[in-house]
């Protein structure tokens, strides 16, 4: 409680007016050292740079306008050397413009602020033997060479304590708190430092960079990404990373999450260990993909129904009815042999058997997850991080202006709004989300009508052109209205995917509302396509003398006679190669340019040597959301490929592929090309680990419904096991096709639908087929679902309710059977737990021997 009253005391001094002089600290010349860490004495380490535009190098004009920046600056850079912090001021080699303003935490001040942010530090050697694998001496080669990155020590930790420092292991009073600690210490000053003298909301440097008092704010990268340091006191942390880890050579090596973790912090270790275990896992899925993929392809030639779809004597003798009114004719089924291959890939029983794998998968991903998280938690001391270092955000406690009566404390605090604050605040939040859902319902419904338009456009042209040109003729069997429309239609879903994912953005920080708020945004943004061609195209079509219509217009579109699965895989393919290379190119391009840009706007010459902290500047700023949108892309995969699995086997593999360049692509991009980011702790992925395993509980619905309500697998295993048992005793699946099309008798259409052109071969003819179960023309219940339609439908919703409860029942007992911590963290929390104990004891009675005296004996 002493610790709080003197932090809020340094948080809010008193009103204080800055002498008239012309600096508050000394300003210096830079001394010639590219690779310096330090003040120009050489001793006082830098913890964090300010970066602002000296006024008196502006135009006349405009100086009245930035007087107000000085005031500002000039009495938040008092507060801070009110609070300790000592200051440096060095002007820019290749802008006068600009001036740098080195920040530096003295040992005290570390040692202050060490106390109230609960940093753990070491009290003892790790004595538990450490755990070895027994797979150790083949995993050794892809690990990087620890002559290069060396092992840290392992100890045990407890949170700091000023009085106690007796206790910790300090060996060396400069390097006890390492640069990402001092850079987070001198975060929190910065985001608490007061900048004007009245107004309890005038605090923190994000409000002095939002209002362009300072340009910008960052701690120091240690080195040149490429070059080791000639400092004696430098790591070259930034250099190992850059060779070890961020160089594309290095692709097959495990990740150094130590090393990042000490240089980065934990929030972007988590990240990264997150992401490597995740792409870890997708080998497993993407293998059995890719198994399942290569019996696709191998027996699609011995596919039954495909071979009477492609059947000149079969498919081509069953003339099916035209898809659309009036400007559509006729056509022969087997003009979608092309097709029916294609499907035959997909659509097999190996698929249900990965769809069911992949269930599994999902399960044991998540739970090993929560065991190597709970390993990170204990070796990156962030165990008990939520109950004693987070601290209140500063945009939370400038918002505080509202009093309340604790109920626990009985004790009056601050709050930032009351009941119908909270309440409005909400509807807001939620009123924006529905509004933006609802903008991607329109872009999917218009996407929808582009596809009901353009296929009776291509219907009409496509074969038409072909027929008018010769050379054109083969490709009528690959070329196809419905190929050409669902092509077309995944692009401009892309194409709008990615307007929307650059339109929606917010300034809220690092929230998990704003997480799932975002989620559910892209949720719909992604999944919508996908989930109207899996679970409504062609579901309610009518029938060729009654069709249903679109807003009253456009007529409902149709499946393939082989279904609607063939159009998600495309969607799939489309979208999820198209994000990875677009996401890709643009992480790796844009900041490339940005700074090459910049380096050329600053007119910087190859002869000028610049300062750690300027060639830090030229490099991109990391936006206040940091890696939010690095997890929303992976999350928005990871819901690729397990919701829409069963159609596409091939997905984990291409998330594999994306994976392994997105590591590398993400790391060289934060250590090449971005000013370092400040150091955060972070116990866990947050909202994230919650929105992971409802998608893996959506997952199992979603993947049973495309097997039974997209694929033809339910169809076709009840002719197997019923209709064909009266054709064979050997359960054949031939007459598979002719079973699945109804009969509609050609003079039952109506003036509006009846097709305006015939082909010569169709001049005989009164009937035609068409994708249903209805009962035959002339039945007393003709054109009416029939009972094998009713068998159908029983037979899918009995596999999605037995599946379900199968695939659940095995995912809980998997969740119980594998513990969340492993056996080994628990022993090495409680003998933290124990010794912190112990050191807390023996304080006491230290305390005990000062006050009652001398008698009192003290082992």
């Amino acid at each position: 409680l002493g610790a709080e009253l003197c932090w809020c005391a340094h948080m809010h001094p008193r009103p204080w007016n800055p002498p008239d002089r012309p600096a508050l600290y000394p300003q210096v010349e830079f001394n010639r050292n590219p690779d310096s860490l330090f003040f120009n004495d050489e001793k006082r380490r830098i913890d964090f740079v300010l970066v602002y535009e000296d006024e008196s190098k502006k135009e006349f004009e405009k100086r009245h306008a930035f007087q107000k920046h000085k005031r500002r600056r000039e009495y938040f850079e008092s507060s801070l050397m009110k609070m300790g912090v000592e200051l440096e001021a060095a002007r820019s080699v290749v802008n006068d413009k600009l001036i740098f303003v080195k920040v530096h935490l003295p040992w005290d001040v570390l040692c202050t602020y060490a106390e109230i942010l609960h940093i753990k530090m070491p009290i003892e050697t790790n004595d538990l033997p450490s755990e070895q694998s027994p797979l150790r001496w083949f995993i050794r080669c892809f690990y990087p060479s620890e002559d290069i990155i060396h092992k840290e020590q392992e100890y045990f930790t407890a949170p700091f304590q000023k009085d106690r420092l007796d206790h910790f292991l300090v060996q060396n009073k400069d390097h006890f708190f390492t640069p990402s600690m001092r850079s987070r210490m001198a975060n929190y000053i910065l985001s608490r430092a007061v900048y004007e003298p009245k107004g309890k909301t005038k605090f923190g440097i994000s409000k002095l960079l939002d209002g362009g008092v300072y340009k910008a704010a960052y701690p120091l990268h240690d080195c040149r990404f490429n070059v080791k340091s000639k400092e004696s006191e430098s790591s070259n942390e930034r250099y190992l990373l850059y060779t070890e880890w961020a160089n594309p050579l290095s692709f097959y090596k495990m990740q150094p999450l130590d090393l990042i973790r000490k240089y980065y912090g934990e929030k972007i270790g988590i990240y990264f260990a997150w992401l490597g275990f995740y792409t870890f896992m997708l080998t497993l899925a993407a293998a059995v993909g890719l198994a399942c993929f290569i019996y696709g392809y191998y027996t699609r030639e011995t596919s039954t129904w495909s071979k009477e779809v492609c059947d000149p004597q079969i498919g081509g003798e069953i003339f099916m009815c035209p898809r659309c009114d009036k400007q559509c004719t006729y056509w022969r089924l087997n003009t979608t042999c092309e097709t029916s291959q294609k499907l035959s890939i997909f659509d097999n029983y190996a698929t249900l058997v990965f769809a069911v794998f992949m269930s599994i998968w999902v399960t044991l991903f998540l739970e090993f997850w929560k065991r190597y998280q709970a390993r990170l938690e204990y070796e990156w001391d962030t165990v008990e991080f939520y109950t004693q270092e987070e601290q209140p955000r500063p945009e939370y406690e400038a918002k505080c202006v509202h009093e309340r009566m604790n109920p626990v404390t009985q004790e009056k605090e601050k709050v930032p709004f009351r009941g119908c604050g909270k309440c409005l605040r909400l509807s807001c939040g939620i009123g924006t989300v529905l509004f933006w859902i609802a903008l991607i319902i329109v872009s999917v419904v218009a996407v929808i009508v582009y596809r009901l338009a353009v296929f009776f456009a291509f219907s009409v042209s496509l074969h038409r052109d072909i027929k008018h040109i010769k050379e054109l003729e083969p490709l009528t069997g690959y070329v196809t209205p419905q190929m050409a429309t669902t092509v077309t239609a995944s692009l401009i879903s892309f194409v709008i995917i990615m307007i929307l994912n650059v339109v929606y953005e917010t300034r809220t920080d690092y929230e998990n509302s704003l997480t799932l708020k975002m989620f559910l945004f892209q949720f719909v943004n992604y999944y919508s396509s996908c989930i109207y061609v899996a679970f409504f195209k062609g579901k309610v079509v009518g029938y060729p003398g009654q069709p249903v219509y679109w807003l009253g217009k456009y007529r409902n579109e149709e499946c393939d006679p082989g279904g609607c699965l063939i159009e998600l895989t495309t969607q799939l393919a489309i979208i999820m190669g198209g994000k990875a290379i677009w996401n890709n190119i643009q992480e790796v391009l844009l900041p490339w340019v940005k700074n090459l840009m910049f380096r050329r706007c600053s007119q910087q010459t190859s002869e000028q040597v610049l300062p750690r902290w300027e060639q830090d500047y030229q490099l991109q700023p990391v936006g206040k959301l940091g890696l939010f949108y690095e997890y929303l892309e992976m999350v928005i995969q990871f819901g690729f490929v397990t919701l829409f699995v069963a159609s596409f086997p091939l997905a984990p593999l291409l998330a594999l592929v994306n994976n392994l360049f997105e590591i590398r692509v993400d790391a060289w991009k934060m250590t090449t090309q971005c000013r370092r980011m400040v150091p955060e702790k972070a116990q866990d992925i947050g909202a994230w680990q919650a929105i992971l395993q409802g998608v893996a509980i959506l997952a199992v619905v979603t993947n049973a419904a495309i097997i039974a309500f997209t694929s033809d697998m339910i169809p076709r295993l009840v002719y197997y096991w019923s209709t064909s048992m009266a054709l064979s005793t050997n359960h054949t699946m031939e007459g598979y096709i002719n079973n699945t099309l109804s009969v509609f008798k050609i003079s039952d259409f109506t003036n509006f639908s009846m097709p305006e052109d015939e082909p010569p071969w169709f001049k005989n003819s009164t009937t035609c087929r068409y994708r249903d179960f209805r009962y035959p023309p002339g039945h007393h219940e003709q054109y009416k679902f029939n009972i094998y339609y009713w068998h159908i439908i029983a037979a899918k919703l009995a596999f999605i309710i037995v599946v379900e409860h199968i695939v659940y029942v095995t995912k809980f007992v998997l969740s119980y059977a594998i513990p969340d911590v492993p056996e080994r963290v628990k022993e090495q929390i409680k003998r933290e737990r124990h010794l912190t104990q112990a050191l807390n004891l023996k304080l006491k009675l230290e305390i005990n021997v000062v006050v009652m005296g001398p008698w009192v004996k003290v082992d």
